[in-house]
């Protein structure tokens, strides 16, 4: 498995601990280091992540172009892609969605809900109709043509969507920790200058239910790759 890290403050969280768990071999490729891009066909699932970067800027951040190129191939390839916030948006974007700024940022704990085709579909079995979860981000996309539209918040009406059944963008975090809810306090607090409806004081951000987030983590991540394993039995 092959997981593409934009930023050091923004690692796979809980998810690396899923599949370090299940046994699976995991590259990242840390473009915040040196770094190279490998060859699709060595890996079956890409998990990208989050960071503070917008998808438009290409010219401020160099690898971006590559990034995007290598996303679009691991696509047509007919292989798995898990994307996170800002990991989402660069799927939305191969996939020939528009990327753009929201009225106001999202950061912090707040409600998302499914949609009906999310309460019916595989992946999400078992999941409540409504949970909270954990949000940081200031830009959205339009749905990809084709893509199941899965969540929604009051904040942002977007929040995921599945592509080909096996594509899965997040605008939201579930792999959140209170490590890495310090480490974006520290690295990204400026976003939360201005505040607004939907942006949470750091004391309010650190007292959110983790324990249940990532339960919810682990239950789509089970479903997921059950869904998968039942596919190549059958």
């Amino acid at each position: 498995m092959l997981v593409f890290q934009h930023v050091s403050f923004e690692s796979p969280g809980r998810i690396k601990d899923f599949l370090v768990k299940r046994g699976s071999a995991i590259t990242t490729v840390k473009f915040f280091e040196s770094f190279s891009l490998l060859d699709v066909e060595l890996f079956d699932l890409l998990i990208i992540m989050g960071g503070p970067m917008g998808v438009y800027e290409e010219n401020r951040y160099s690898w971006l172009k590559d990034e995007k190129k290598f996303i679009e191939k691991f696509i047509d390839s007919g292989k798995k892609v898990l994307g996170v916030c800002f990991g989402a948006q660069l799927i939305a974007e191969v996939l020939g969605a528009k990327i753009f700024r929201m009225s106001g940022r999202e950061i912090g704990w707040f409600p998302v809900e499914l949609t009906a085709e999310g309460i019916s579909h595989p992946f999400f079995k078992e999941f409540p109709g409504k949970f909270e979860a954990f949000h940081w981000h200031g830009d959205t996309f339009s749905l990809p043509s084709g893509a199941l539209h899965f969540a929604r918040s009051e904040g942002c009406e977007n929040q995921g969507f599945i592509y080909d059944n096996r594509v899965v963008a997040f605008q939201f975090h579930l792999e959140t920790t209170p490590e890495l809810v310090e480490e974006l306090i520290k690295f990204s607090g400026d976003d939360l200058k201005g505040g607004g409806k939907y942006v949470q004081e750091p004391d309010e951000m650190r007292h959110g239910n983790f324990r249940e987030l990532n339960e919810l983590l682990f239950r789509f991540l089970e479903n997921y790759f059950d869904f998968f394993s039942a596919s190549e039995k059958g």
